[in-house]
């Protein structure tokens, strides 16, 4: 009889994965709208919900660094129709300095798939006697300079951390509590630089009002050709950067995922999603679910030691 109940709730399961989605999607943010995850996951979930052949709701969770939404989705029914907008802040880069860990965020979830990445640009105040790499890398040397970020534990801290690290270079970090404020500090001088994600700081920069230094990322953005890289610049090996993606609750099935993600890969397609991604300074990512999900622990594993070795915790 055991046995049947098993052989019988796997044919339920079976048939359940083979008819989803029969109802709509939610999408969970885990920040307020407007910021970069929200607008994410409202470009994609039209077309998201289009591939699937039902709606996609998406739905901001907001509060505690991410962490009530991304917990919200970790303990919902793993059957598909609650998924999360993940990303660096929620899954990598924030939970390794988190002194209240509210989820594992590599058990407790697994990968749909990828959606973008961004790189971290260094700029500098209006005010700052600086326009290049080069004479950053000399003032920071002459003198403590102060780099501003989104907030302490923020993937822009991270990075920094990393940078100070590889380039041997002593700059003074200034938490803020968000982007917005920083760049408003920036804009003003006071705050002589800072690390933030390029899709934040791109209207600024191509406006002129802050000066783009250098680029977090392995290659050059389209949408600032003429802004060296990091590694280029002599900080060699150096590349951080932050992403999006859509994870669902441990234990989904397998073949809800697959769907999931083959619907996720073809929304991603979308002209309409792909213009507005290439207007906004970030890059499509172009893997599977598996190289996806093999990404995301080689970035929590990255971040985790850069926050074990700057013993960086952030309660």
């Amino acid at each position: 009889m055991k046995l049947l109940a098993l052989l019988l709730g796997c044919v339920v399961l079976s048939a359940s994965a083979q008819d989803f989605p029969t109802k709509p999607v939610r999408i969970l943010v885990p920040w307020p709208p407007s910021g970069n995850v929200d607008i994410t996951a409202r470009t994609v979930a039209p077309a998201l919900g289009e591939a699937l052949g039902q709606q996609v709701i998406v739905e901001n969770r907001a509060g505690a660094a991410g962490a009530i939404g991304s917990a919200a989705v970790a303990k919902s029914p793993a059957d598909g129709y609650t998924l999360l907008l993940g990303s660096s802040g929620t899954l990598t880069a924030g939970p390794v300095v988190w002194k209240t860990q509210h989820y594992d965020p590599l058990k407790d979830f697994v990968a749909v798939g990828p959606i973008q990445s961004v790189p971290i640009v260094l700029t500098a105040a209006p005010k700052t006697p600086v326009s290049n790499y080069a004479e950053f890398l000399a003032l920071a040397k002459s003198k403590q300079v102060s780099v501003a970020s989104a907030g302490s534990g923020s993937s822009n801290h991270l990075a920094l951390e990393l940078y100070m690290r590889m380039a041997n270079v002593k700059v003074l970090h200034v938490p803020y509590k968000g982007s917005g404020p920083a760049i408003t500090d920036l804009l003003g001088s006071q705050v002589e630089f800072m690390m933030d994600q390029l899709n934040a700081s791109i209207g600024h920069i191509r406006e002129g009002r802050i000066k783009a230094i250098a680029i977090s990322s392995a290659k050059r953005s389209p949408l600032l050709p003429n802004v060296p890289t990091l590694d280029e610049s002599g900080v060699k090996g150096y590349e951080a950067q932050t992403f999006t993606g859509i994870f669902a609750p441990a234990g989904t099935p397998a073949a809800v995922i697959a769907k999931l993600s083959a619907a996720l890969r073809k929304g991603l397609t979308n002209a309409t999603v792909r213009e507005r991604f290439g207007g906004m300074g970030v890059e499509i990512m172009d893997m599977g679910q598996a190289e996806f999900a093999a990404y995301v622990r080689a970035d929590y594993d990255k971040w985790l030691k850069v926050a074990r070795e700057g013993n960086i915790v952030v309660e």
